[in-house]
């Protein structure tokens, strides 16, 4: 059976941590699916990582339904959650009903994410009065990068302060978590204090009620950029360069493909 809502927010009236990660397509999604992740974002940061984008502002509706239903079809326990693409919600309610149904119409999904705090409070109460789960998101939003910059959310006490609010104003709208990126550790273990839902951690301390990673910066896949909040728990990006290379020389040299690798007339 696949993860519930109900089973996300008893990781954390238990105290239990537990992981994401982001996953683009069926291969990844089965593997991160089987190993018990019980969360998975088909993240925007595909746009990065997958498409080699500069930005996630790139990426389309039609581009995140695609990953998402991939992913879905790969995930078989895990809850997946979609993440709407820039200016798929920020322009009006009805917008925003609509591509979040696609989501999960289309896509499978169970959930879908949005960045903003406050402002997206209204938007977010919206999909949630019509039976479509959100998992919210503040911090650093990388589809207003171009307005914030790329650096850490919260450090003065102004700034702390919104974010409180915002944490406080995705609970309220109904999200069932929210993600708190690039948040100083102090801050994001207040708020997850004061929280009843779960925080999503990335680059925001080791007190959150989950962690978040780009599966291709976990994996070292993507070597592009690697952000200081990530760990490489390995590195197949050099694994796949050396297998590769080897496959090349076996072809040159003429040692693949064998006649174990084909087929023969019959008799």
């Amino acid at each position: 059976m696949r993860v519930t809502l109900q089973e996300i927010l008893g990781f954390k009236k238990r105290g239990e941590r537990f992981p994401m990660l982001t996953a683009y397509d069926y291969p990844t999604a089965k593997v991160v699916d089987e190993a018990g992740v019980p969360l998975i974002l088909v993240g925007d940061s595909l746009g990065n990582v997958v498409l080699g984008y500069d930005s996630t502002v790139f990426v389309t509706m039609d581009v995140m339904i695609h990953h998402t239903a991939a992913v879905v079809r790969g995930a078989k326990r895990a809850l997946v959650v979609g993440d709407m693409p820039f200016m798929s919600y920020q322009t009006g309610t009805v917008t925003a009903l609509e591509n979040a149904a696609r989501f999960l119409r289309e896509a499978g999904a169970q959930a879908v994410k949005l960045e903003g705090g406050e402002v997206m409070a209204e938007t977010t109460k919206a999909l949630v009065d019509r039976g479509i789960p959100v998992m919210g998101h503040i911090g650093f939003t990388p589809q207003s990068a171009y307005q914030i910059g790329q650096r850490v959310q919260g450090r003065s006490i102004d700034a702390a302060e919104k974010l409180v609010r915002d944490a406080h104003a995705v609970e309220d709208a109904g999200a069932f978590a929210v993600v708190l990126e690039l948040v100083p550790s102090e801050l994001a273990k207040l708020i997850t204090e004061r929280l009843t839902i779960p925080t999503i951690g990335i680059g925001a301390g080791p007190d959150c009620d989950a962690q978040v990673q780009v599966v291709s910066d976990m994996l070292g896949l993507y070597t592009d950029f690697v952000p200081r909040h990530a760990k490489q728990f390995a590195r197949l990006a050099d694994d796949m360069r050396s297998a590769v290379t080897t496959y090349s020389e076996s072809v040159r040299e003429g040692s693949f493909p064998t006649e174990e690798n084909g087929s023969s007339l019959k008799d």
